[in-house]
């Protein structure tokens, strides 16, 4: 499923990126979701949850494509 959530600073952290997309429930979920190496941006497995996510990044979990607008 494609979805968009639109940002209003330059970045978001990954983890926040999942919560506000409503694909996790909560920043426990998130972090291991990402540690585990569940999530993909732009294409490319990242394990860290403070990564920085920047607008038209797009970010790939459990069949869901996110792509950050602002």
């Amino acid at each position: 499923m494609e979805m968009e959530i639109t940002i209003r600073d330059e970045y978001i952290k990954l983890g926040q990126a999942l919560k506000l997309a409503g694909v996790t429930r909560d920043g426990v979920e998130s972090k291991y979701v990402i540690t585990e190496g569940l999530v993909k941006v732009n294409g490319e497995v990242d394990l860290r949850r403070g990564r920085k996510v920047y607008k038209n990044d797009v970010i790939s979990y459990d069949g869901n494509e996110i792509r950050v607008t602002g």
